[in-house]
């Protein structure tokens, strides 16, 4: 196993494992919406977005993707027209691969797909999404209050690992949510 800042990285055939490394590790991925924005409607359209699982440590990630969004953003606008999405994370964004001198397109610069859909986390779960995000972008505390932001999350559906030569790895999200991260 090789050693990150966030713990050693699983074995490549532990997929699911590697799925909950990889998210835990990212502070951004990009999201990917149907556009309903004029002269793009219907196309795919991907925008870069901060997200976080969980405050920092190698056990502390909830698997969770969470973000910290306005109506303002064109993205958002995509997803209050139809909510599905995809996002993909790479190691890319680490020293990780640098390190190793991995290109972000090989695929032991591992990177993970998840689709679904976005929505607005309820009262009771926002104070986690707020600690999970406040306590790796702590900019956001401080973003302009009349843009009226608020909490959402990844409602994961299916999974895509591309983390060893030989193809993708489908992980559903009870394999990615039973590890332990």
């Amino acid at each position: 196993l090789l050693v990150t800042a966030g713990g050693a990285i699983p074995p490549p055939e532990d997929a699911a494992r590697m799925a909950r490394f990889v998210l835990h590790n990212c502070d951004w991925g990009a999201l990917a919406t149907l556009s309903a924005q004029e002269g793009l409607r219907g196309y795919p359209f991907a925008n870069i977005f901060s997200l976080s699982d969980g405050t920092r440590g190698p056990v502390s990630g909830s698997g969770v993707p969470y973000f910290y969004l306005t109506d303002m953003e064109i993205s958002v606008q995509d997803l209050e027209i139809n909510s599905s999405a995809s996002l993909t994370v790479s190691l890319a964004q680490t020293p990780y691969c640098k390190k190793h001198k991995y290109d972000p397109q090989n695929p032991l610069c591992a990177h993970i797909i998840f689709s679904g859909n976005v929505v607005k986390v309820n009262d009771s779960e926002a104070g986690l999404a707020k600690k999970a995000l406040f306590s790796r972008h702590p900019e956001m505390e401080s973003w302009p209050k009349d843009h009226n932001w608020f909490f959402a999350k990844f409602n994961i559906t299916c999974i895509w690992v591309l983390d060893y030569f030989g193809g993708l790895k489908i992980v559903t999200p009870e394999e990615y949510y039973n590890v332990k991260p």
